[in-house]
């Protein structure tokens, strides 16, 4: 699960990257521009989830070994 999780980010950080490179910041919200700028959001996303699962999985093993 571990090496999933870093996985996602890698490649949602890869999609970050690339479509960073797409807006045009002389009308970020027009045309090709938004698309790019969900899709960051989309990704930012992504790894926000991926992140709150790591955390989960090790709160759960932790509450696995005090039984």
């Amino acid at each position: 699960m571990k090496i999933l999780t870093i996985i996602i980010s890698v490649l949602a950080l890869v999609l970050i990257v690339f479509n960073f490179t797409q807006v045009n910041f002389e009308a970020p919200f027009k045309g090709e521009s938004m698309i790019a700028l969900i899709t960051i959001l989309a990704a930012l996303c992504a790894i926000v989830m991926m992140l709150i699962l790591r955390v989960s999985k090790r709160i759960e093993e932790k509450v696995k070994e005090r039984r």
